[in-house]
């Protein structure tokens, strides 16, 4: 093995144990070794997106392909990177056409496909997406992943029956895949199947309680520190009604409130006070006084009245594609659920005409 080749099976190595400085290290070696080399940039540019950097992600990205205009993995790196990081969705599909001009094969092709797909859902142009849909490779996959994929995008285009065969598919090879459990359960939940759906949101939940943390992920007062940090940069009007509230931090819901309904994947999760305390709280006010929350005004609660919010870690770190998206990730879970408990209605953002 040569010198470069070892660097950058290091740095691969480095990068999926969670040592992202040591990865960009072994990286930078082999750029050192040979400036031409794509697959250095390309790790370069993986261990930026690790870190939060999607700049420097795009730019060492857009180097390995300057130097290969035909390496798919780059492209397919920075076309993630563009959809799920940056919602620049023009320029996702703009590289996913561009892989498909220069290979062959049917696994890149079906996961350039359903990029492609994931980044025209996010633009809003369904009848696009839908055609791309189409045009994958009909199957059968021979990898459960594949399976599972494609048939989550059936599932988010509402093509129930089509995406039911293939988590069937999914899980016929690969039981205990907890991906398609969880979109078995959601979809056997949408057709009215309850007791189905609790099974296998059940069993989706027992398998990420094995799962294994990114390598990204802060300790435990690191992580409880973010939390406290997103509920503090809440709009005012939510941020006061938690002021008071008793904070717990978790690594998942329990099996109790999973077959209650709440989403297994959940990221947070707000039990509101009491009607009755509530009520309670405003007979002792004067019928001339404005409503005001605890925090303003500075009243002790009765029992029942302190707001609780459950923060759910595991979930919190699959959902966040980076340590530095983290605390986004939490404070719009953290802004749902508060508004949802406490019956407000949230204004719909601006749709982005940018894309």
């Amino acid at each position: 093995m040569d010198q470069l080749t070892a660097h950058l099976d290091r740095g691969w190595d480095l990068a999926q144990r969670g040592d992202i400085r040591g990865a960009e290290s072994s990286a930078r070696r082999a750029i050192e070794l040979d400036p031409d080399s794509p697959e250095a940039y390309n790790l370069l540019g993986y261990a930026a997106s690790l870190e939060g950097d999607s700049d420097e992600a795009l730019e060492a990205y857009h180097q390995a392909i300057l130097l290969d205009d035909t390496y798919v993995e780059a492209m397919l790196n920075a076309a993630e990177l563009y959809t799920h990081a940056l919602g620049e969705y023009d320029e996702a599909v703009e590289l996913c056409e561009q892989i498909l001009g220069v290979t062959d094969y049917e696994d890149e092709i079906i996961d350039t496909l359903l990029l492609k797909f994931e980044a025209l859902l996010g633009k809003g142009d369904v009848d696009e997406a839908q055609k791309t849909l189409a045009a994958l490779p009909s199957g059968p996959y021979e990898a459960a992943a594949q399976s599972f994929a494609v048939g989550r995008a059936h599932f988010e285009v509402g093509q129930l029956a089509r995406a039911a065969e293939l988590f069937d598919a999914a899980l016929a090879t690969e039981p205990h895949h907890g991906d398609a459990l969880y979109y078995r359960g959601l979809l056997r939940e949408e057709r009215g199947d309850r007791r189905g759906a609790t099974s296998d949101l059940l069993q989706a939940l027992a398998l990420e309680r094995e799962s294994p943390r990114p390598p990204w992920a802060p300790d435990e007062q690191a992580f409880a520190a973010t939390v406290e940090s997103a509920l503090r940069s809440l709009p005012p009007e939510l941020a006061g009604l938690v002021a008071n509230a008793e904070v717990y931090v978790v690594d998942l819901p329990g099996a109790e409130v999973v077959v209650d309904g709440v989403d297994p994947r959940a990221l947070a999760l707000v039990d509101a006070p009491s009607a009755e305390a509530t009520e309670a709280r405003g007979e002792d006010a004067h019928d001339e006084a404005p409503a005001t929350t605890e925090a303003e005004s500075g009243a002790a609660p009765g029992e029942g009245s302190v707001p609780r919010v459950f923060v759910y870690a595991l979930n919190a770190l699959r959902a966040a594609p980076s340590l530095h998206a983290l605390e986004t990730e939490l404070r719009a879970a953290l802004e749902r659920e508060v508004a949802s408990a406490f019956g407000i209605e949230l204004e719909e953002p601006e749709p982005d005409t940018a894309h």
